[in-house]
């Protein structure tokens, strides 16, 4: 019998890290998964609440750097797992919702290991993805659901995929969609929720795929979907959303053009090419950094470096608004890492205005809308935030929760359809609020850094998620100077 999955969030992570190996020699990169990655080992019933607080700050000072890009590290694990050879990755996020990628590609037949340096993994080549022996399990992590599914669809095999409490009420018709016309069956519940199955296509076809709405997570599980298709696959996109999948087929060997037109950004890739495998370095995840650097600009007296950030331009948006609205923010030591262009980012206190963020930049900073929204609150002014309507089918409905918890913490806001106005006080909110962070990593983070600068401490219900995107957040924030700490039940 496998071993339980330990409830605690932290607790997952590090089982996760010990219990994924390389296959054994001969074994032809079959991989059993973790035991953390079968839903039935373990219950969200079990899951250990961790509370906490935070209050005024004294300057923050100091040098950290961003865990890895959880972005480019779900995209570096599935595209290793499908070239041919061993890549080696550094700078993985080894948080839970990456591990959980790690463990289901070891489960479709990669070779995955981990040692003191960085990650190994063994590719199975297009084509030859095994079918997994047990359940999927993506924990939280909506973007490694989405795009193993598209690994998957165009591989004649079964697999069954599942998730926590959160992702299983997530909508998945908007991947099964795409990857029903390229051949492949989705078995699921009402409204494509998971649990599902992925009936892979035995002989998957090429389709061109014009984007309802803006989504990285569609467009680059049809690129997947397409790489062991014939002939070309092409997704068209009404606004550019972030490219790392476009840069990794690339970094990989994949042939992919990229051309813009009347009627968006057209991506072609051509199908089934011999992918070979690639080191990776990840970078810094901007939108992990964008809560210290957020923190810095509202603490007075605050100077803070991040170093390694990924600035790829369809991922610095937020790092744009926040300049609009007079930060003092800046960029050093630029580079190329990996693929992605990487610098260091340098933040400075003071005083910031409200400005108006038009709906096409939101593609550019999804992630980043609930820290945006607690700058907004310091800053002189009104700020509204436009074409917000993906933030309902986040982790939670982020909309929501961010108009609460403003609301909670005596900040004047309003949501009409896809947009947020924030009232921004010029001056420290009152604070003083029980935020429920509805499992959601980001919402988590973004009113622990308000609680930083606000007049009265900010308790958020529950901190264990922040682990699946930014392990040792509570750590580091502290080691600059700020005040979380674990508050009671």
């Amino acid at each position: 019998m496998l071993p339980r999955w330990p409830a605690n969030c932290h607790d997952r992570a590090t089982a996760v890290k010990s219990k994924i190996i390389a296959a054994p020699a001969g074994a032809a990169g079959r991989f059993l998964p973790p035991p953390g990655c079968a839903r039935d080992n373990g219950s969200d019933d079990e899951r250990v609440v961790t509370p906490l607080s935070s209050g005024t700050a004294a300057a923050l000072h100091g040098r950290l750097r961003a865990p890895g890009d959880k972005s480019v590290s779900h995209r570096a694990l599935i595209l290793a797992s499908l070239a041919v050879g061993r890549t080696r990755i550094t700078g993985l996020l080894e948080g839970e919702d990456v591990l959980c990628t790690a463990a289901a590609m070891g489960a479709l037949g990669a070779g995955v290991a981990r040692d003191a340096g960085g990650w190994t993994i063994d590719g199975v080549g297009l084509g030859g993805l095994a079918e997994p022996e047990e359940i999927l399990d993506f924990g939280n992590s909506g973007t490694g659901a989405r795009l193993v599914m598209g690994a998957v669809a165009s591989h004649a095999i079964t697999a069954f995929f599942t998730g926590d409490a959160s992702l299983r009420r997530r909508p998945m018709a908007r991947i099964a969609e795409p990857l029903q016309r390229m051949g492949a069956r989705i078995v699921a519940r009402d409204g494509r929720r998971l649990p599902l199955a992925v009936i892979g296509a035995a002989s998957p076809l090429p389709i061109t795929y014009r984007l309802p709405v803006a989504s990285a997570q569609v467009k680059s599980a049809v690129l997947l979907a397409g790489l062991n298709a014939p002939g070309e696959t092409t997704v068209v996109e009404p606004q550019p959303t972030r490219d790392h999948s476009e840069r990794m087929l690339r970094h990989f060997g994949a042939a992919l053009s990229v051309s813009d037109g009347p009627e968006g950004r057209r991506i072609t890739l051509t199908g089934q090419p011999e992918l070979k495998a690639a080191d990776i370095a990840v970078p810094g995840d901007p939108s992990s950094a964008a809560f210290p650097a957020v923190a810095a600009l509202i603490v007075p007296g605050s100077q803070v470096v991040i170093e390694g950030v990924g600035v790829n331009p369809l991922r610095t948006g937020l790092f744009d608004t926040l300049k609009d609205m007079g930060a003092e923010l800046s960029f050093a030591n630029e580079r190329v890492a990996g693929g992605e262009p990487v610098a260091d980012l340098a933040v400075r206190s003071g005083g910031l205005s409200g400005v108006e963020v038009p709906a096409e930049r939101a593609p550019r900073m999804i992630d980043e809308f609930p820290i945006l929204a607690v700058a907004a609150a310091f800053a002189r002014g009104r700020t509204v935030m436009h074409g917000l309507s993906e933030l309902r089918v986040k982790e939670s409905d982020r909309l929501s929760a961010i108009a609460h918890g403003l609301a909670a913490c005596g900040v004047k806001v309003a949501v009409a359809d896809d947009t947020l106005t924030v009232d921004g006080l010029g001056a420290p909110p009152p604070g003083g609020a029980d935020i429920a962070t509805r499992l959601d990593h980001r919402i988590a983070m973004a009113f622990l850094v308000l609680g930083l600068a606000a007049r009265r401490p900010v308790r958020i219900d529950d901190g264990a998620t922040i682990a699946t995107s930014f392990p040792g957040f509570v750590e580091a924030m502290n080691g600059l100077g700020a005040a979380i700490a674990p508050a009671a039940p």
